[in-house]
């Protein structure tokens, strides 16, 4: 492996590592439906500029950001503002899909932030835990949980006291 690759992983590890150490310090709640939701201390676009300039930091791939609203009202339909984000690390996610292929429905990462009819924003994500039972994998946990922690430092950026 050459230097810089091992950099890479080294630096990937550490920022995962301390990742799942914010996981276990902050853990949400998970409704029944695997959703977790966050309610943000910021607005709509900042709690999108915060959670996607934590991504960059981490050195995670940000794929896209798809306005729900806009794309709504193309349409002719009213929608409170709704932006669905998209990212991940192909290192971690595709231990998920070698694990059961079908587990690619879930990946990449998609966080949805949307504000609510009392002005509310939150940053909303299935939880891995839930995802791992769906796809009924159980060889993961460590890659799960990691995942977790991710997710979990990410909206730690947006988290409203």
């Amino acid at each position: 492996m050459n230097t810089r690759k091992l950099l890479s992983t080294a630096l990937v590890a550490v920022t995962l590592g301390a990742s799942a150490l914010v996981y276990a310090q902050n853990a949400a709640t998970v409704g029944p439906d695997g959703v977790v939701k966050v309610k943000s201390a910021y607005s709509m676009d900042e709690t999108i500029a915060r959670i996607k300039d934590d991504i960059a930091k981490k050195g995670i791939m940000f794929f896209s950001a798809v306005d729900q609203q806009q794309l709504a009202a193309k349409a002719g339909i009213e929608l409170p503002p709704s932006t669905l984000l998209m990212f991940g690390n192909p290192a971690l996610g595709s231990q998920f899909i070698t694990a059961k292929g079908e587990a690619g429905l879930d990946w990449p990462v998609r966080l949805l932030v949307q504000q609510d009819d009392q002005g509310n924003v939150w940053a909303i994500y299935t939880d891995f835990g839930w995802i791992a039972k769906r796809h009924g994998i159980t060889s993961r946990d460590a890659q799960f949980t990691m995942a977790s922690g991710v997710v979990t430092s990410i909206t730690s950026t947006v988290k409203a006291n």
